[in-house]
């Protein structure tokens, strides 16, 4: 629901602030006061169309601001999620128009596009009035209702599962299809490669242990006859380290004798000596083992050249060697077996097709059986709401399918011998019809031309609809338009009885409308330094009663008009 709505230097708004109830919010005013011009730039932060002649004159920009209660909506957290939005229990959506023409888009303070906007609008408000915002004159959105109302969700979900599979499927069927001219074009360059390949059969890190193996049979004499010398100078020699250390820890332990102090000196020197014979021990182990192979030294280099010329060829190092022999095995046995993968995938395609149109055939079996229904319901609301003779249809077609040129994909389904055309939603379209003067045939839904029979339709649908329809806020302007007496008290109680489901906010200028009211604002136009400002206010009980007296009886209010006020309202 919405909680407030903010909007500073809009037109002739200088800076309303509004808090709305759950329930129906009444807004009235005189004609002129500004109330549609509200309406207009809430818009704003649904993603219609903004304008800098809208910016209030001498402000550098406007800005709308609403502020949503989203803890219940679970769809609308999903479609938050997709974009990465993170959300709390609020939703705050905020529009800026510079006077440079310049449009920026927040979501809880982040700058999102205005496309990301309008999506989350769209998910949060349903607005009728002369704007393009009305989700049912969207024929897309149709089906969608036709299967809220008769609880299909378990189906169209079970469908959809089948038909995602079919997609992935497909798409695999066409790609494989695609790649067998391919394929076998580069079969025979495949089996050349991976005869060079495996002749040398590299393997992962082997450059780095030949290169340090080449190394040390390069150096075979540097190594044998630098640890020789280093033999000698530690231990073997005549002034070796090892002779001198021994001779300094026997000085050392004569020195004890006279001053302790020298205890620790002789322990360093004595672990000096056993460094000394550890490393001596090594180097002449070591110098034992120096080979000189020459056999070796050029079988190395040999191996080393080969996988050189590898690596220059496929890829620069020898991973991506190996992995390129992965990947052309794997396309050279695609090759050799297409012919049966093909098949087998092919098979896969028609079993799963199969289910999926007996899917389809069920989900599309259940939306013509409510059509009667729904048919029904909906021509006696629009009785109800004074709309004589009215005929309302639900038009649910198929279309065969034709085979697209080239390789685009080939996604149907199968209904008997006859292939239709699917989409996520089944193989149905929906279009909502009417016709609501007598003698003229019936019509989409979206060319109906009056502003408020627009209205009213759409007000008997959402009626029989309530509890199917997710969005949380409708917004009504000129729902009244052209009713009167016993049909005003019928659009009265259905948005009232609407009320129950939904936050309604309508503009009214009848007061068998706005008694029902369970928050009730007025709008208003005032000189503010010279200027003529709109502003906007909530009643308290009082003065609900003295505007709904306004409304029946003209600017100057009766104690009469008053009584018959309360007696409207249910005060009495």
């Amino acid at each position: 629901m919405l909680k407030s709505l903010s909007i500073r230097n809009y037109a002739l708004i200088e800076t309303i602030e509004a808090e709305f109830d759950s329930g129906l919010n009444i807004i009235t005013g005189e004609t002129g006061a500004g109330k549609s011009i509200i309406v207009d730039a809430f818009g704003l932060i649904l993603g219609e169309r903004s304008s800098v002649d809208d910016i209030r004159k001498g402000a550098e920009k406007t800005v709308v601001e609403g502020i949503f209660g989203v803890s219940q909506n679970r769809a609308l957290r999903a479609l938050c999620g997709r974009f990465e939005i993170d959300i709390q229990d609020d939703l705050i959506l905020r529009r800026e128009i510079s006077s440079k023409g310049q449009s920026r888009c927040f979501i809880n303070d982040s700058p999102v596009p205005l496309n990301v906007l309008k999506s989350v609008g769209d998910a949060l408000v349903d607005l009728h009035g002369q704007h393009d915002h009305q989700s049912l004159l969207r024929p897309e959105t149709h089906i969608g209702l036709l299967d809220d109302f008769g609880r299909l969700e378990g189906l169209v979900k079970e469908y959809r599962q089948s038909f995602d599979t079919l997609a992935t499927l497909t798409r695999e069927h066409e790609a494989l299809r695609r790649e067998e001219r391919t394929l076998k074009e580069k079969k025979e360059l495949y089996a050349f490669q991976m005869k060079e390949i495996d002749a040398v059969d590299p393997q992962p890190d082997e450059e780095a242990r030949l290169e340090a193996e080449l190394r040390v049979l390069e150096n075979a004499e540097q190594l044998h006859s630098s640890t020789a010398h280093l033999y000698e100078l530690l231990y073997q020699g005549e002034q070796s380290v090892y002779d001198a250390l021994v001779k300094a820890r026997n000085q050392l332990e004569d020195l004890i004798r006279i001053d302790e102090r020298f205890v620790e000196a002789r322990k360093e020197c004595e672990s000096a000596v056993a460094i000394v014979d550890e490393l001596t021990n090594f180097i002449q182990s070591y110098n034992s083992r120096v080979e000189f192979n020459p056999e070796r030294l050029e079988e190395i280099r040999d191996r080393l050249g080969a996988l050189s010329l590898l690596r220059k060829k496929y890829g620069g190092s020898l991973q991506a060697v190996i992995d390129h022999r992965q990947k052309i095995g794997r396309d050279h046995t695609t090759a050799e077996n297409f012919d049966r993968e093909l098949r087998t995938l092919e098979e896969k395609v028609e079993a799963v097709r199969a289910g999926c149109s007996e899917a389809a055939q069920r989900l599309s079996a259940k939306r013509r059986d409510l059509v009667e229904t729904i048919r029904r319901n909906v021509v006696a609301e629009l009785g109800k709401l004074g709309i004589a003779n009215p005929q309302f249809d639900i038009e649910i077609r198929r279309h065969p399918w034709e085979e697209p040129p080239g390789s685009a994909e080939k996604l149907f389904v199968r209904i008997g011998k006859e292939d239709l055309r699917a989409n996520e939603r089944g193989i149905d379209d929906v279009e909502f019809q009417i016709s609501t003067n007598a003698g003229e045939e019936l019509k989409p839904l979206a060319r109906v031309a009056s502003g408020g029979e627009v209205s009213r339709v759409m007000l008997a649908l959402k009626s029989i609809l309530a509890k199917s329809d997710r969005l949380p806020l409708l917004i009504f302007d000129e729902i009244d338009s052209g009713v009167s007496g016993r049909i005003a008290q019928a659009v009265g109680r259905s948005l009232k009885s609407l009320s129950q489901f939904h936050q309604i906010i309508t503009i009214t200028h009848l007061p068998q409308i706005a008694g029902l009211a369970d928050s009730h604002f007025v709008v208003e136009k005032v000189e503010k330094r010279n200027r003529t400002v709109t502003g906007i206010r909530k009643l308290d009980l009082e003065e609900r009663v003295s505007e709904v007296a306004k409304l029946m009886s003209g600017a100057e209010v009766t104690e009469a008009g008053l009584e018959g006020a309360r007696e409207l309202m249910g005060l009495r």
